[in-house]
């Protein structure tokens, strides 16, 4: 489909400094966890429970307090084993070995007692994906809701199924998984990623993370934000997983969901960074990017 125009908007870099100004909330130091915020991650699969795995861990390396994690019957044991700070629910699955659609009213359930919630992870069915998101969007009412992987696709045929979220709705995709939102070609996103970011803010009335070299975050009404923190080592399996999480994470903590974005992007990036200048750009895991998120979080807005 032929671009009818280029976008006009000029994106603001994500800095240290930038963000230093932008601070993120910070508990009481009189508070416990609940202060902390809740999150709860929905995902993973027989084939693929280590992915829910990274990105609930990586939510709570970003500062949140209590974690629930929704997976799979088959993997919940596993992932409760790994994750020994959650609290995790075993859902009902389909033959593949993925989370069945008619888990969405438990899933809600639990939805109502977090401040974030976090779809897709380790899903692998899009079908499936896209039939439980179909039944538990509109069931979330008052968290922030980050979708990620193939909970995204479902929105390709049903645009405004996210617009009842009031802008508290996250997008993680990459450029071929845009394409398939917008029904473009990957290459059309690939030669003009702004435009596509910001007619994705519009068109679901979300906050959109395109990821890339160069990830854009949008959010509707024209506000862009660009990062190039980040290298080539960032590519890996389970990267995109660490970066929900954290994304998870910090709006649980009560971040606005551009700014939960534009955080982990930046994190996220600077992570791989000090992980490639010990260890070499190709070769970290992307559980290697955890440990780093806390104390860059505390030193963000000083390392200039």
């Amino acid at each position: 489909m032929a671009r009818q125009r280029k976008s006009a908007i000029k994106p603001r870099p994500l800095t240290s400094s930038l963000l230093s100004r932008w601070p993120l909330p910070q508990p009481d130091e009189d508070g416990d966890k609940e202060d902390r915020g809740r999150v709860l991650v929905v995902g993973g699969s027989r084939e693929m429970p280590g992915a829910v795995i990274l990105a609930a861990t990586a939510a709570l390396r970003a500062g949140a307090g209590k974690l629930r994690i929704a997976t799979a019957r088959s993997v919940a044991q596993l992932v409760a084993s790994e994750v020994p700070e959650a609290r995790v629910f075993a859902l009902p699955e389909t033959k593949g070995g993925d989370i069945a659609p008619s888990a969405a009213k438990k899933i809600a359930r639990q939805a109502e007692r977090v401040q974030a919630v976090l779809v897709g992870p380790g899903m692998i069915d899009d079908r499936a994906a896209g039939r439980l998101m179909r039944r538990l969007v509109s069931r979330i009412t008052l968290a922030a809701l980050v979708v990620d992987a193939a909970a995204l696709f479902v929105l390709a045929r049903h645009a405004d199924a996210l617009h009842g979220l009031d802008g508290r709705a996250i997008l993680t995709p990459h450029a071929e998984e845009m394409g398939k939102l917008l029904g473009e070609d990957e290459s059309a996103i690939e030669s003009d990623p702004m435009l596509a970011a910001e007619r994705a803010a519009e068109r679901f009335q979300s906050v959109i993370v395109l990821k890339g070299r160069r990830t854009l975050i949008a959010r509707p009404g024209g506000e862009v934000y660009s990062n190039r923190t980040g290298n080539v080592g960032l590519a890996t399996s389970g990267s995109g997983d660490v970066l929900a999480g954290i994304i998870a994470g910090l709006a649980a903590r009560g971040a606005e969901p551009v700014q939960a974005a534009a955080w982990a992007v930046y994190l996220h990036g600077r992570a791989g960074d000090r992980l490639a200048k010990r260890m070499g750009k190709l070769g970290f895991l992307a559980r290697e990017l955890l440990g780093e998120i806390p104390p860059l979080m505390n030193s963000c807005g000083r390392d200039k």
